[in-house]
């Protein structure tokens, strides 16, 4: 291994990569164990790639075709099954891992000078795993997707000025049809992971460059009280076993909970009763349906989306607005707000399954 790593290096100069590698510390404290989702959510990504490629290989998108080429991969092709069912229970997980890491990222404080810019990268990441789902969603071309993606276009199209450009936009007309599928299909498989691939390597980046953040408290120990450890070897090695944990968990509920494909979408048929979004949009989809229809001259369901698109705001911009944090001084307001944020998602998720 020695020769060919200086054979290598002789070419490629990777010492200097080595050492630069070397640099990056994490530090060792209580809350820790949050730093690992980070790399969760790069693992399940890699996955969802992986996969994606495979299934590439046999689906066709097309109102008459993709629904029957489901079907083929999911009972000709060798392993095709488990190959889609990895591919869905790896986007739900990724999406969980994301909030998770985001969630602990407010916590922990590490949006704070000098890392606006690596939430700002983050956060919009985030966002972008939410496209990921929403356009991934109707590629089955099957009944639950279909509806459900009427009513998510159509509650865009609410948006005064700009909604119904864009409603049109993703739908290449009036209505969810097979030019709607086509226009998904190359939004999840070509610009979405284009965009996130840019933003990822931006973020890997500024993580490498600045290090990992540490808790206020840590900060004002003495450094030589400070426990470190080196990212690489000894992290990363950490990060590998937490992946084989996570592969594992992943393969279980491939096998033993197959994702189902349902019935084929019939765009002249009636909504069946019970549509509804998947989990991570849940929440959303219970509160428009709690507003009334009107709120004094306001549409309810605009004055939803209004809602939800200031607070995406206001939470996007934290490190800029919350100046007590990055004057290194805690602000118990911001806990509040993150554990009732936390709070809501659950139970509007949980009623909407039990309705």
């Amino acid at each position: 291994m020695k020769k060919i790593f200086q054979w290598l290096d002789e070419r490629f100069e990777l010492d200097a990569l080595v050492k630069f590698m070397g640099k990056k510390y994490v530090p060792i404290h209580s809350h820790s164990v949050w730093y690992y989702f980070g790399g969760v959510s790069l693992f399940l990504f890699i996955i969802q790639v992986i996969t994606g490629i495979l299934l590439l290989l046999y689906y066709k998108g097309g109102e008459d075709l993709a629904f029957e080429s489901i079907q083929f991969i999911m009972s000709k092709v060798s392993f095709g099954w488990l190959i889609r069912s990895i591919h869905s229970w790896s986007a739900n997980l990724f999406v969980l891992s994301a909030m998770i890491h985001m969630f602990s990222v407010v916590f922990e404080r590490a949006y704070r000078k000098p890392r606006e810019l690596t939430w700002l990268s983050g956060m919009l990441m985030f966002f972008l795993i939410l496209g990921f789902g929403f356009s991934g969603y109707l590629l089955p071309w099957n009944e639950l997707a279909f509806f459900a993606t009427k009513v998510g276009t159509d509650i865009v199209g609410v948006i005064p000025m700009i909604g119904k450009p864009i409603m049109m936009l993703l739908r290449g007309g009036e209505e969810v049809t097979g030019a709607t599928l086509t226009r998904f299909y190359g939004i999840h498989v070509a610009i979405l992971p284009g965009m996130f691939t840019i933003l990822l390597g931006l973020h890997l980046l500024f993580v490498q460059r600045q290090g990992m953040s540490e808790p206020i408290e840590f900060t004002n120990t003495p450094e030589h009280e400070r426990e470190t450890m080196p990212f690489f070897p000894n992290f990363f090695l950490r990060d590998l076993l937490l992946w084989l944990i996570v592969l594992n968990v992943l393969a279980i509920l491939a096998v033993f909970f197959p994702w189902e494909l349902g019935v084929k979408a019939d765009p002249f048929a009636s909504a069946p009763a019970g549509i509804q979004p998947e989990w991570y949009f849940m929440f959303m989809f219970q509160t428009l349906k709690m507003i009334p229809s009107h709120v004094l001259f306001i549409d309810g369901e605009l004055l939803g989306i209004g809602l939800f698109g200031l607070a995406g705001l206001v939470w996007t911009l934290i490190p800029f607005w919350d100046r007590k944090t990055a004057r290194g001084e805690h602000n118990r307001f911001i806990n509040y707000i993150a554990f009732f944020a936390i709070c809501y998602i659950i139970l509007l998720t949980t009623i909407g399954w039990l309705s």
